[in-house]
C-alpha cells in the first residue's frame, strides 16, 4: 500500500504515479489481477490508497506499456492473451531479443554472464520435478540477462513486453516440460554464443529461439479455426 507518509512527503504526484504503477504492474504479473479483469477505479483507490488522479495517471503509464485496455466509460481491463495478440507480442520479441542478444555478445564481460548461467542451471532444475511457476521466473531471469547485458537503454524499454509475455500471457501458453527442455537447450546455445563474442550467432539463435514459439503458436491458431469452421 502507498502510505499517506509518502503521499506527504512526494514534491510532486510523479513518484506516486510510479509507485502506483508498479504495485499494479507486479500483481498483473503475479496473475492477481488476471487478464482480462476489469480494474475499477474506486475498489483500486481504497485498496492501494490513493487519490483517483494519480490512479488514473497510472493506469495511462500502464495502457502506453500494453498491460491494460482503458475504455472511457468502462475503466481499465487488464489485457487479454487471445493468440493474436500473442503473436504481435512475439513478433516483436524476436526482434530485441535478437538485438539484445547481438549487442551482449559484442560487450561480452565474464562477470555479467555468471548471472546468465546461473538463470540456466535454475531452470534446469525447475524441470524435475516440474515446477512451471519457478520454470517462468527463472526464464524471465535469463531474457532479463540478455537485455540488460545489451547494454543500450532502448532495448532495455522493452522489458515490460518481455515480462508481458512470459508472465502475462504464460497461461495461454501452456508452457509444459517438453518445450522447457527444448527451451533450455537454446538458452544454453545463446549463452554460449554470447560469451564466444560471436554476435551474429547469437542473433540469429536468439531469433529463432522466439520463432518457435511463434511456430508454434500459428499452428495452434490454424488449429483453432479448423475446429471453429
Amino acid at each position: 500500500m502507498v502510505s499517506r507518509e509518502d503521499r506527504g512527503a512526494a514534491p510532486s504526484r510523479v513518484p506516486l504515479v510510479d509507485e502506483t504503477a508498479s504495485i499494479i504492474r507486479e500483481r498483473i504479473y503475479t496473475h492477481r489481477y488476471p487478464t482480462g479483469s476489469w480494474l475499477r477505479q474506486e475498489h483500486l483507490s481504497a485498496e492501494l490508497g490513493v487519490s483517483r488522479t494519480p490512479l488514473r495517471e497510472a493506469l495511462r503509464l500502464l495502457e502506453q506499456e500494453g498491460l491494460v485496455k482503458v475504455t472511457a466509460g468502462q475503466g481499465a481491463q487488464v489485457i487479454t492473451g487471445d493468440l493474436d495478440t500473442l503473436l504481435d507480442a512475439y513478433q516483436l520479441r524476436a526482434v530485441v531479443d535478437g538485438l539484445a542478444a547481438r549487442l551482449a555478445a559484442e560487450h561480452n564481460h565474464g562477470a555479467h554472464l555468471r548471472h546468465l548461467r546461473r538463470a540456466i542451471e535454475v531452470q534446469r532444475s525447475t524441470v524435475d520435478p516440474w515446477a512451471p511457476r519457478d520454470y517462468t521466473e527463472s526464464n524471465v531471469d535469463f531474457h532479463e540477462h540478455v537485455l540488460h547485458l545489451s547494454r543500450n537503454e532502448f532495448v532495455l524499454g522493452q522489458l515490460p513486453i518481455l515480462r508481458m509475455t512470459a508472465q502475462v500471457f504464460a497461461p495461454v501458453a501452456l508452457v509444459r516440460p517438453e518445450s522447457a527442455l527444448r527451451a533450455i537447450a537454446e538458452h544454453t546455445a545463446i549463452a554460449d554464443a554470447i560469451e564466444a563474442g560471436d554476435g551474429p550467432a547469437a542473433e540469429r539463435l536468439a531469433r529463432a529461439h522466439i520463432e518457435a514459439t511463434i511456430t508454434e503458436l500459428e499452428r495452434k491458431k490454424k488449429s483453432a479455426a479448423e475446429d471453429a469452421s
